[in-house]
């Protein structure tokens, strides 16, 4: 059904309405006006002839005149009155009627902005704005309930981040204030403090990088330089980088994409979509297990999909995993969870290519699934 159709279709019950109580009213006043006219040209004219002569002591004959000469030879402009009069109580009515209807879809709109759960009520016939109207009223509710979320989620993050950052600076401090304190400490125990002191100040660093990230999440717009990029050597080199992390719990990674498969996007953003995808399966992946990465183009449509073994992801954190600042785990350390960033950017990555992402969660592994066009298209 077109767009027209289903206008019309719901505005029918609402004119319908409108033409009866139209209809009705004229009605009203074309009988009016002719009950009036018999009125004048019947009963009504004897009984005004015999007030006037018994009121006023007249013969019949000169009542019946003063009768004729006042009534009956202004019979039309009377008429003209009385018409007048008559669509003044339309028109007055059928504006009471249309304000009305203003006042219940004003009494809406303000209904909307009321945090009440109760559900918006109009007349019948206008049942098809009152269902609009509450629709309205769910999707702002949810969005004011996701927005308050996400809030929360971010301010705990920046408070863990905080927390987390004085350990590692304390740490610093510690052992250069030591090593400052102890000028004649052995080479073998300097160098290690050293080594400590030089973890710690990475990670420090990755902690201030967390922050940067959260601030500049909603600020940024994801500007593509877009060129052909070799689908399979761009996953091949990042699976070789994600070695040392992969192999300590047996893990391993891998690839299975034709070698002259294109895919035109921009490299470095599309990078940090699979680098983050991939970044997830290694952290919620079960030891000794191996994460597959597969593409293929279908029609106009390249998909790549990262298939890992591991926990199964409730359907209600499903919903949620690619909401900014979501953790899977809240329960876990910033250091091994992330600031919940990554696959909120990925889906805004994906989506400036005119993309679409996904993940799925059974029994048999989480599968999250990538699309893209396989021709350019411009923003």
């Amino acid at each position: 059904m077109s767009r027209k159709k289903v206008r019309k279709s719901n505005y029918y019950l609402f004119e319908r309405k409108m033409m009866q109580k139209m209809f009705t009213l004229i009605l009203a006043s074309i009988g009016m006006i002719f009950l009036f006219r018999e009125l004048i040209r019947g009963h009504f004219g004897e009984a005004v002839v015999t007030f006037l002569a018994s009121k006023f002591r007249l013969e019949y004959q000169d009542a019946l005149y003063i009768y004729e000469t006042t009534f009956r030879e202004n019979l039309d402009m009377i008429m003209c009155v009385t018409i007048i009069i008559a669509l003044i109580f339309v028109f007055h009515y059928s504006i009471g009627w249309v304000t009305g209807y203003f006042n219940e879809i004003s009494a809406g709109c303000d209904a909307l902005l009321d945090e009440s759960r109760e559900l918006i009520t109009l007349s019948p016939e206008m049942s098809f704005l009152e269902l609009k109207l509450n629709e309205c009223k769910n999707v702002l509710e949810k969005r004011e309930r996701d927005a308050r979320q996400a809030e929360q989620r971010k301010n705990d993050l920046v408070v863990y981040l905080a927390h987390d950052i004085r350990t590692p600076l304390t740490s610093v401090i510690g052992y250069l204030d030591l090593m400052h304190e102890a000028p004649d400490l052995p080479i073998e125990q300097r160098a290690k403090y050293l080594s400590i002191t030089l973890d710690k100040a990475y990670r420090l660093e990755q902690l201030i990088n967390e922050f940067f990230e959260i601030t500049r999440f909603n600020l940024q717009s994801i500007p593509l330089n877009r060129e052909n990029l070799h689908l399979s050597y761009m996953l091949q080199q990042m699976v070789e980088e994600f070695y040392p992390i992969l192999s300590p719990a047996g893990k391993t990674a891998h690839v299975h994409v034709p070698e002259d498969l294109i895919l035109p996007g921009d490299p470095d953003k599309l990078a940090r979509v699979f680098n983050n995808i991939l970044k997830n399966a290694a952290a919620y992946s079960y030891p000794d297990t191996a994460i597959e990465i597969r593409a293929w183009q279908e029609g106009q449509t390249v998909r790549i999909t990262f298939t890992n073994q591991g926990p199964v992801i409730p359907p209600e954190n499903l919903r949620s995993i690619f909401e900014k600042f979501f953790r899977l785990d809240s329960a876990r350390s910033t250091s091994t969870g992330g600031a919940g960033l990554g696959l909120a950017i990925a889906k805004e990555i994906v989506t400036a290519h005119h993309g679409s992402i996904s993940a799925e969660s059974s029994e048999e592994g989480t599968v999250f699934s990538i699309s893209l066009p396989a021709t350019d298209k411009a923003p």
